[in-house]
C-alpha cells in the first residue's frame, strides 16, 4: 500500500492555494467587515474579539498588536477568573467552551457600549459557548462579524438548543476556507496532519484591517493603531492612544 505523501513543501504548497481560494472567495465579505470596523472606531467604538481552543489566535490578530487597532478588546474564558470571581479550577473543564450560560457573563465582563463591534471566531461555529456569545451581542444590537469555516460548520450537527449556527447570526462571515477537520495532510491510520485555519484566519483579519484603514484614511478619520512597544517611543505612543479608551480594553482578562 502506498504511503500517502507528507512532509513541509506539501503543506507549504496546500497553504499556498488556500491563500489564494480565501481572498478571492472573501472579497465581498472582506470590504463588508472592514466598512463595519471603520464605522466601529470612527465611533468611538471598541472591537471585541472572541475565539475558544485555537481560535484565540485570530482573536489576538484583532486585538492588541503592532499593526492592529488600538480599540480592540479580546474576551476569553479566563475572564471568569482573572475578573469574574470564578475558581481557576474553571478552567479546567475541556468542554467549558460548550457550556450554556457563560455568554451573559462574558458579555458583561466586556463593558462594551451600544457602538462596539463583536468578531466571533470559531472553525465549526456550532459549540454552544460561540452561539450563545453571539446570540447575546446581536440580541444587544451590536453588528457581529464571524470568522467561521463553511465547509466545517455545515458538515456537523448544530450542538446549540436553537439549532443555529454563528454564521447564521452574523451581520458579515469570513470563510477561513479550513476543510472538515482543519487539518489537511493524510495520515496513513486515516489522521491529519497541519491544521490551516490559523493561518487563513489571520490573513482575513489583516487584510480586514487593511482595507477599514484605508476606508478610515480617505474619509477624513484617524486611524488609532498600534506600533510595536519594542522600538523607540512605542510604549509611550500607544499609552497616549490607549487612554482615549480608559476601562473599555480588555485582553483576555488583563
Amino acid at each position: 500500500m502506498s504511503q500517502p505523501a507528507l512532509g513541509a513543501a506539501l503543506f507549504v504548497d496546500y497553504a499556498r492555494q488556500a491563500f489564494e481560494r480565501v481572498v478571492a472567495s472573501n472579497k465581498d465579505a472582506v470590504g463588508a467587515a472592514a466598512r463595519l470596523f471603520a464605522e466601529c472606531v470612527a465611533g468611538d467604538g471598541v472591537i471585541h474579539a472572541f475565539g475558544t481552543g485555537h481560535s484565540q489566535a485570530a482573536a489576538l490578530e484583532i486585538a492588541g498588536r503592532a499593526g492592529g487597532f488600538v480599540p480592540t478588546s479580546r474576551i476569553a474564558l479566563a475572564d471568569l477568573v482573572l475578573r469574574g470571581g470564578e475558581e481557576a479550577a474553571v478552567l479546567a473543564d475541556p468542554l467549558l467552551e460548550r457550556s450554556p450560560g457563560l455568554a451573559e457573563r462574558l458579555y458583561a465582563l466586556a463593558t462594551p457600549r451600544p457602538q462596539d463591534l463583536f468578531v466571533v471566531i470559531s472553525n465549526s461555529g456550532v459549540n454552544n459557548s460561540i452561539v450563545d456569545l453571539a446570540l447575546t451581542v446581536t440580541g444587544a444590537g451590536h453588528p457581529l462579524v464571524a470568522l467561521t469555516s463553511l465547509e466545517h460548520t455545515h458538515a456537523v450537527p448544530a450542538l446549540h438548543p436553537s439549532g443555529r449556527r454563528l454564521a447564521d447570526l452574523a451581520d458579515v462571515v469570513l470563510d477561513n476556507g479550513a476543510p472538515t477537520g482543519d487539518a489537511v495532510l493524510p495520515l496513513p491510520d486515516g489522521g491529519a496532519l497541519c491544521g490551516v485555519s490559523t493561518l487563513t484566519s489571520s490573513l482575513l483579519v489583516q487584510m480586514v484591517v487593511a482595507e477599514a484603514v484605508a476606508l478610515l484614511l480617505a474619509e477624513g478619520y484617524e486611524a488609532p493603531v498600534y506600533v510595536s512597544a519594542n522600538i523607540p517611543g512605542g510604549h509611550e505612543r500607544n499609552a497616549v492612544l490607549e487612554a482615549r479608551y480608559a476601562g473599555r480594553l480588555h485582553r483576555g482578562g488583563h
